[in-house]
């Protein structure tokens, strides 16, 4: 264990003895321009040409989760989601690691767990919903003291750009709260639960306060509730007390026309046209409306005095197979960059899953894909699908 953490632990006493990047007196000047970049949502650590071909593409960040890698304990990094009691040492190697590799592609990084404490990611939770975090204090502070060790192990890494503190929270998910409900419900929903476990906002303040006792300068990059939705975050009553913060939501709506069920009907549903249930009422899809929903974020932003570049689509995407697929990523970026924010795509070279691996032409099937995969030979794919050549462009202006 201690050769494969020396490695690491060298790096970050040389960096120490080194001076400080410019960028690193106030890590948020990153962000205080549009940012595009992508998502790595991979089973294994990527490697240096992984990261070199996402750089390659104009990209300037990617949001990297680790909890799908192998670790340790059942949950990586974590060690347990059900008590944490430390990072492990073998684990935090292999992070830094990576985000050397990043670092040398000239990426910047923004670490996002799918899991914390007592919200232990659904597909590594026997697929059922974990509401432990919402409802039991006792896993706030296990999640407090992760986040402060993290970001005292992560502190001077030059590829960090932000700490993501959890990728989707639902703390909604079990109270009959409607999914893309009313706003006056989804008002009323975060007035009830205001100092309650269930309050998103208040664990963030709690995390980021154990964080800034060891970490003042690195940026948090925070996603909405009900899985990153801009309307949860549009309810909440004020920003965060905190000047290093982004603000992050998730855009796949309309749901049903861009996720993988679609790709099972008989005639998948069409963008524009698509008429989904929203609001409390019937949403019928196009750019317009696909702006209006985006629209939530940074206009909640705009109201609390936030500039639009504290709002980040953190995630957006649809099947790459789908028909339409082009034109709706075409109107999600059109959306934010309309209103100055950042974007990353979902998702690049994800190894387990090509549904939205936009560099596949459509001639390579998902059978193909994982064939070749589970062969060990994902690099012979054909990569110079056109999904990906508009995203490039929009990545390169």
């Amino acid at each position: 264990m201690f050769a494969k953490l020396r490695p690491a632990l060298i790096s970050l006493a040389l960096a120490a003895t080194l001076p400080l990047p410019a960028a690193a007196a106030d890590l948020m000047t990153f962000w205080d321009a549009p940012r595009k970049g992508g998502n790595s949502f991979n089973t294994a650590a990527p490697d240096a040409a992984y990261f070199k071909a996402l750089a390659a593409t104009g990209a300037t960040w990617v949001r990297l989760t680790f909890s799908k890698w192998k670790g340790e304990g059942r949950d990586f990094l974590l060690g347990d989601a059900d008590r944490y009691t430390g990072l492990p040492h073998a684990d935090l190697a292999e992070l830094l690691t990576t985000l050397d590799a990043a670092h040398a592609a000239g990426l910047k990084v923004v670490v996002t767990p799918l899991s914390l404490p007592g919200a232990r990611w659904k597909q590594q939770n026997d697929g059922k919903f974990d509401d432990r975090l919402w409802s039991d204090p006792a896993f706030a502070d296990q999640a407090v003291a992760f986040w402060r060790d993290l970001a005292q192990a992560l502190k001077d890494h030059p590829a960090i750009a932000a700490y993501n503190l959890l990728n989707e929270p639902a703390p909604e998910k079990t109270t009959g709260l409607v999914e893309n409900g009313t706003m006056e419900d989804i008002l009323a929903w975060q007035a009830k639960h205001a100092n309650t476990p269930r309050d998103l906002p208040k664990l963030y303040a709690r995390l980021i306060e154990a964080i800034r006792a060891v970490d003042p300068v690195t940026p948090v990059m925070v996603d909405s509730g009900y899985y990153a939705s801009p309307r949860s975050l549009a309810a909440w009553p004020t920003p965060l007390d905190d000047d290093k913060v982004l603000y992050a939501f998730h855009m796949y709506e309309p749901y049903d026309a861009t996720s993988a069920p679609n790709m099972t009907r008989d005639t998948p549903f069409s963008y524009p046209g698509v008429e989904t249930t929203y609001a409390g009422g019937k949403q019928k899809w196009d750019r317009d409306a696909v702006a209006r929903h985006i629209g939530a974020a940074f206009d909640w932003a705009q109201s609390q005095g936030l500039p639009a570049t504290r709002i980040v689509a953190a995630e957006f995407g649809c099947m790459r197979l789908w028909a339409d697929c082009g034109t709706y990523l075409t109107d999600v970026m059109d959306a934010v960059e309309a209103r100055g924010g950042h974007w990353a795509f979902y998702s690049f070279r994800e190894d387990e899953w090509d549904g939205m691996d936009y560099e596949l032409p459509p001639k390579v099937k998902p059978g193909q894909f994982y064939w070749l995969s589970g062969q060990g030979k994902a690099d012979t794919l054909p990569r110079n699908g056109k999904l990906m050549g508009l995203l490039k462009t929009r990545m390169q202006k």
